[in-house]
């Protein structure tokens, strides 16, 4: 098993042209659009979609009128003055995720760089959503696939890197080399364990140094969502894409 990092959103069109049939590709959102897909199917969604612009969820409501808008531009809901007269039925606010809301329903979700990054990792054997909330869960089902890549991606920032997605990433490459059949690494990977590892003993005050833990530290609201997705292991589901790659579903 080889284990490489893409660090930040610039390598994405890279991502996207290379031969994924035997990766795993495993999608960091941190803060939040992996937190929250992973929060939804937890709380009983039947599925949720990314998609990349405010049109196409608009036109996924005309074909299914019982789903739910989710999404954000900017951090904060979607508003009918974005739409042309539609409010989305949810933000990009995990919290917002509760069982009453979401359960049985498929949610079509559009956010600034999550679904960017999902959608590069389209030619991979398995691609993941995946955040500190379920990333126990995670590692030991890559374990068991074995594949011969994993693929950890973070989502980042515009087209810059994102501290929390980095972190996480170090995460899953410091669980990924424990045991006897420690992986190969890149430096890329390197660089994302070793930046959780001098980060992991304070992960709240590294994440909160970061410019989305300062934007959503500063909206009353939604400030609380920092805390809330860096809970390590609160839940112990795997996301996957399902059959079709359009939409992603949990695997308990």
């Amino acid at each position: 098993m080889k284990i490489e990092v893409i660090l930040t959103p610039a390598e994405l069109p890279a991502l996207a042209r290379r031969d994924l049939r035997d990766a795993v590709c495993v999608v960091f959102d941190v803060l939040r659009a992996t937190s929250t897909f992973v929060t939804a199917l937890q709380n009983g969604a039947k599925a949720v979609v990314p998609v990349s612009e405010i049109a196409e969820a608009l036109a996924w409501r005309q074909k299914q009128p019982d789903v739910l808008l989710g999404g954000e531009r900017d951090g904060v809901k979607i508003r009918a003055a974005q739409t042309g007269g539609v409010d989305f039925n949810l933000g990009n606010s995990p919290r917002e995720y509760t069982p009453e809301m979401v359960r049985g329903k498929t949610i079509v979700s559009t956010t600034t760089n999550g679904t960017r990054a999902l959608r590069a990792c389209a030619g991979a054997k398995t691609v993941l959503a995946a955040s500190f909330l379920n990333l126990t869960a995670t590692v030991d089902f890559i374990k068991k696939l074995r594949p011969n890549q994993v693929v950890p991606v973070c989502a980042g920032t515009h087209e810059n890197p994102a501290l929390e997605d980095v972190l996480a990433a170090g995460a899953l490459c410091e669980m990924l080399l424990t045991g006897a059949d420690a992986p190969e690494i890149s430096d890329s990977a390197e660089i994302a364990r070793a930046t959780y590892a001098q980060a992991k003993s304070d992960l709240a005050a590294a994440v909160g140094r970061s410019e989305n833990a300062r934007r959503l530290l500063g909206i009353p609201e939604l400030r609380d969502d920092v805390s809330f997705c860096l809970q390590r292991d609160r839940y112990p589901l795997v996301v996957n894409s399902a059959a079709d790659g359009a939409a992603f579903v949990s695997v308990v």
